[in-house]
């Protein structure tokens, strides 16, 4: 999974990447000082591989991995060359979901682009310039179609498309309120032109650390994002970017006890990895044995064959059936042979739905 991270100058967004990913990334309080797009691999924490590594005696442990790519803050006019212009779009055009960093906390020490702290102006003003990218994006599509829509039906159907789509986003309306697709082809079209307009977005509410205990309730900036994230469908965590950086800092052990001081049970990142998981409708099914115990990422819905395939293309070919058991069966039986001989551990076929905490091993034959 890909998350690119979005949002004005001075709103935290490079601080919590430094924070996520531990990579370093420079922030400072000045705009554009991120200046390369910035990309960091960050684990997804699951306690379930360190129960199945002690119960197989497991050599290698392997999380699933979320990468994070951090862009130069944008500005008003950012698609019109403004502060480093739009160039850094280009950089989160292939992302799954953009993670859209909106500053909910005054601080006179930070200063912020527009003098004053709106999150609802803020995020309007970075939608703006998505919008303004998209549009170059479907300029230059329709250019290309136009040509071929004189003796091409199909391409005549898609120059249609293009064109409500562009007048669509031209009246400040994001690509995935588009309701105008008449067919899997039309999706299929509106899909593949990676639209940043048409990604998931989750919004993160960067807080002071006194709005975390209560989650940001009473913060009316955060409210205000909550009830603008219900409208298109997004999803929303509340995060303080600096607490972020010092848990960052912390053993295991120091940042549960460091998380308990301030009331919370878990940290931005976990909030932050289930957001996405529930936006992108993603589950985690298993492998376990004594070379490796691993965490695989499917979209809910998988059936076995296609899981199977995501860890080697034979595997999907050549399927046969998978043995599975589940992860809360096999850690009450305490091994995989107890879980057998209670009759646990099934054989199923091709039209299997695979479930979150399955863990499953594959015959397949070439």
């Amino acid at each position: 999974m890909k998350l690119g991270i979005v949002g004005l100058p001075n709103v935290g967004k490079s601080t919590l990447f430094n924070s996520l990913t531990k990579a370093g990334a420079e922030s400072a309080n000045y705009p554009f000082c991120t200046i390369d797009p910035n990309v960091g691999v960050v684990t997804v924490p699951d306690e379930r591989l360190g129960v199945l590594g002690e119960m197989y005696h497991t050599k290698k442990i392997i999380p699933a991995a979320i990468e994070f790519v951090d862009i130069a803050g944008l500005v008003k006019g950012a698609s019109k060359g403004e502060g480093l212009g739009n160039q850094f779009l280009a950089n989160i055009r292939e992302v799954d979901a953009i993670v859209h960093v909106v500053r909910c906390f005054e601080d006179s020490n930070i200063v912020h682009v527009d003098g004053s702290i709106n999150p609802l102006r803020d995020i309007e003003t970075i939608n703006l310039e998505l919008i303004f990218s998209d549009l170059e994006i479907l300029e230059r599509r329709i250019s290309k179609t136009v040509k071929m829509a004189r003796n091409d039906k199909g391409a005549a159907k898609e120059l249609a498309l293009l064109e409500k789509i562009k007048a669509h986003l031209e009246e400040g309306k994001l690509a995935k309120t588009f309701a105008g697709v008449d067919d899997e082809e039309e999706t299929a079209w509106l899909s593949g032109y990676n639209l940043l307009t048409y990604k998931p977005v989750i919004y993160a509410a960067n807080v002071t650390e006194d709005d975390l205990a209560d989650d940001g309730a009473s913060n009316g900036g955060v409210q205000a994002v909550r009830e603008y994230a219900k409208e298109e469908l997004s999803e929303v965590f509340v995060v303080c970017a600096q607490i972020e950086q010092e848990i960052a800092e912390l053993e295991d052990d120091e940042k549960k006890m460091f998380l308990e001081d301030l009331g919370l049970s878990e940290s931005g990142l976990e909030k932050l990895i289930k957001a996405s998981y529930r936006l992108l409708g993603l589950i985690s099914y298993l492998t376990a044995g004594e070379p490796e115990v691993r965490a695989w990422t499917i979209t809910e819905g998988t059936k076995a064959p296609q899981a199977a395939g995501k860890i080697h293309s034979d595997f999907e070919r050549g399927f046969i059936r998978a043995e599975v058991v589940s992860y809360d069966d096999l850690r009450e039986c305490g091994s995989h042979s107890a879980a057998k001989e209670k009759g646990l551990i099934r054989l199923e076929g091709k039209d299997y739905v695979v479930k979150d905490g399955d863990i499953m091993l594959f015959r397949f034959n070439v």
